[in-house]
C-alpha cells in the first residue's frame, strides 16, 4: 500500500521561503529609511553613509542579518562597533514595519561583497589576463572558419 506523502517527506532545501524574502526586504526597507533620515542619535551612525545590501532571515524567523556597507567604501570599524549599540532602536522601527508576530533579533555584517567585485574586476583588467582573453576569442574564431 502507497504511502501517503507529507511536507515532511520533502528533502529540505537551503534556500530562502517566499515569507523569509519578503520580511527580509521589509526590514532593509525600513532600516535604510531609518539611516537616509539620520534620526540616530549615535553620532557615528547618523553621520555615516550607509547601505544595507541585504537581510537575510532565519528559517524560523527569530534572527536577520543584516548586511552593511559604507557608500564609497572605507573603514567599517567604528560603523560596525556603533551598529549593536543602536540594535535596540532598529530593532524597534524595523517591527513598526512589519506584520509578523515577532521581530527577528538583528545581527550585523559588514558586507565585503562590493570589494570582492572591485578585486575580480581589477583582476581582469591586468594586462596578463587581457591577452589571455584575448588570445582564447582569436582561437575561438579559428575554429569557427572566420577569416
Amino acid at each position: 500500500m502507497p504511502r501517503h506523502r507529507n511536507q515532511h517527506d520533502e528533502p529540505r532545501s537551503n534556500a530562502p521561503s517566499q515569507r523569509q524574502l519578503r520580511v527580509g526586504e521589509v526590514i532593509r526597507h525600513a532600516l535604510a529609511e531609518i539611516f537616509a533620515r539620520g534620526d540616530l542619535q549615535d553620532p557615528v551612525l547618523r553621520e555615516a553613509r550607509i547601505t544595507i545590501s541585504e537581510v537575510k532571515v532565519s528559517p524560523d524567523m527569530r534572527h536577520a542579518t543584516v548586511f552593511v556597507t559604507k557608500l564609497g567604501g572605507g573603514d567599517m570599524k567604528e560603523i560596525m562597533a556603533a551598529l549593536p549599540r543602536a540594535r535596540g532602536y532598529l530593532r524597534s522601527q524595523a517591527a513598526r514595519a512589519l506584520t509578523t508576530r515577532n521581530t527577528p533579533d538583528l545581527h550585523f555584517v559588514e558586507d565585503k561583497s562590493f570589494d570582492e567585485a572591485q578585486h575580480i574586476l581589477d583582476i581582469l583588467r591586468t594586462p596578463e589576463v587581457k591577452a589571455d582573453i584575448e588570445a582564447r576569442h582569436e582561437d575561438d574564431e579559428s575554429e569557427d572558419g572566420a577569416p
